[in-house]
C-alpha cells in the first residue's frame, strides 16, 4: 500500500491543529507516521502553514497519495504545482529554467493575494474597531450631556431653593421691623376686701316651766324655742321696759 499525506490531530477540544506527515495508508490517523512534513493551524486567519517544501515535494515524486485537505494545503503552497511543472521538464516540454521563471510568477501572484487578504481582513478588523470606538464615544457624549442637563437642572433648583429662602427671610425681617411696638400691660390692682364682720347671735333665754293647779298633774309644758330670724347686719334695739314688763304678764298667765 502507497504511503499517504494526511493530517494528525494535536490540541484541544474546539481549538485543534494538526501535524501534517506521511504515513502507512493502513496505521490508524494518530497513530504511528513515517515523517512529519510540517503543521496545519486552522485557528487563524489566514490559517498558519508551516510546510517543509522540499520533502513535501520528494514524497509527491515518490508517489505518496495526499488526502483532499493536504492536498488543498500543498496546493495553497505551491508543491503541487511545482511537481507539475518538474513532470512537464521531464516529457521535454520546457525546459528547467522556464519551469523556475513559472513557478516564480505564480508564487509571486499567490503572495501578492495573500498580502492582500491579509491587508482586507486587517481594514476590517479596523474598521470594526473604528466603528465600535464611534459607538462608544457616541454613547459616552449622549451620557455626559444627559449628567449635564441633569447637573444643571439640580443647580438651578438649589438656586431657586436658596432664593426663595432668602425672601423668606428678608420678608420676616420686613414683618419685625413694621410690627408697632407693644404696650406694656397695666396691672390692675383689685379692690381691697373689706373685712367680714362676726355677727353675735342672740343668747338662748332659758326655758321656764310653769306649773299646773293642783287637781291635775303636773305637767312641766315646754316653751318652744322662737325660731331664730337672720342675722341682720345692724343691731337690734334694746327692749324697753313697757315691753318687757308684758311680756311677763303674757308668761305668768301661761
Amino acid at each position: 500500500m502507497p504511503a499517504k499525506i494526511r493530517l494528525a490531530r494535536h490540541g484541544r477540544k474546539r481549538y485543534a491543529y494538526y501535524h501534517i506527515v506521511v504515513a502507512d495508508s493502513r496505521a490508524p490517523r494518530d497513530g504511528r507516521y513515517i515523517e512529519r512534513i510540517g503543521s496545519y493551524n486552522p485557528n487563524t486567519n489566514p490559517a498558519t502553514i508551516d510546510l517543509d517544501f522540499d520533502k513535501a515535494l520528494d514524497w509527491l515524486q515518490k508517489g505518496a497519495q495526499p488526502t483532499d485537505t493536504t492536498k488543498a494545503i500543498l496546493s495553497y503552497k505551491g508543491v503541487i504545482f511545482k511537481n507539475h511543472l518538474l513532470g512537464g521538464v521531464k516529457k521535454g516540454a520546457f525546459s528547467e529554467e522556464e519551469a523556475e521563471k513559472r513557478f516564480d510568477a505564480w508564487l509571486a501572484e499567490k503572495d501578492a493575494k495573500i498580502q492582500a487578504k491579509k491587508d482586507r481582513l486587517a481594514g476590517q478588523v479596523e474598521s470594526a474597531l473604528n466603528k465600535q470606538l464611534e459607538a462608544e464615544t457616541k454613547i459616552k457624549d449622549e451620557r455626559s450631556t444627559a449628567i449635564a442637563a441633569r447637573d444643571s437642572k439640580l443647580a438651578a433648583e438649589a438656586e431657586a431653593a436658596r432664593a426663595e429662602a432668602k425672601a423668606e427671610a428678608q420678608a420676616e425681617i420686613v414683618a419685625e421691623v413694621e410690627a408697632p411696638a407693644e404696650e406694656p400691660v397695666a396691672e390692675v390692682e383689685a379692690p381691697a376686701e373689706e373685712p367680714v364682720t362676726e355677727v353675735e347671735a342672740p343668747v338662748e333665754e332659758p326655758v321656764t316651766k310653769v306649773e299646773a293647779p293642783n287637781e291635775e298633774p303636773t305637767v312641766v309644758a315646754e316653751v318652744e324655742t322662737p325660731v331664730e330670724e337672720p342675722v341682720a347686719d345692724v343691731e337690734p334695739a334694746k327692749e324697753t321696759a313697757e315691753e318687757k314688763k308684758a311680756e311677763d304678764k303674757t308668761q305668768a298667765k301661761e
